[in-house]
């Protein structure tokens, strides 16, 4: 049997995703977290405390996924999460900062915005948070709260 391969633009990754699954966990990275919107997706961001009784499960990063009814119904809503989550596999292991929570939330433009942007979007959104490992320490932080 072959090998896996690797996709020929990225490079290996041995970071591990975990998921955000309950309400409060999304409820904590919203109200202490920051937060930047792209045409395609909000994004949440949470420096982790090292007590968070998730942290102890041997990811790197968690990411919870969130899309509301305004998107559409319920194939719609699907649809934007599995595009969220597929785009946030092939971005967050390879550029996001360890130890955070990040949520994304899906808009109506995920469904039909261009994958290629979407990507851009979630990165952007990063750098804009400070959260991308290839940030500057002096950059913008985004905007706190709500």
């Amino acid at each position: 049997m072959p090998a896996a391969r690797q996709p020929v633009n990225e490079p290996p990754t041995n970071r591990r995703l975990g998921r955000l699954r309950k309400r409060s966990e999304f409820l904590r990275v919203a109200a202490q977290g920051k937060k930047a919107a792209t045409p395609g997706v909000i994004l949440q961001s949470f420096a982790a405390a090292a007590s968070a009784p998730h942290l102890d499960a041997g990811a790197d990063l968690w990411l919870g996924l969130t899309v509301s009814r305004k998107v559409g119904n319920a194939v719609a809503r699907n649809r934007a999460r599995r595009r969220l989550r597929e785009a946030a596999r092939s971005v967050l292991p390879r550029v996001a900062v360890s130890g955070h929570d990040y949520v994304l939330i899906g808009r109506t433009e995920t469904l039909t915005r261009p994958f290629p942007l979407l990507i851009a979007d979630i990165e952007g959104a990063l750098r804009r948070l400070g959260a991308h490992s290839e940030s500057s320490p002096g950059a913008h932080q985004g905007r706190t709260g709500s």
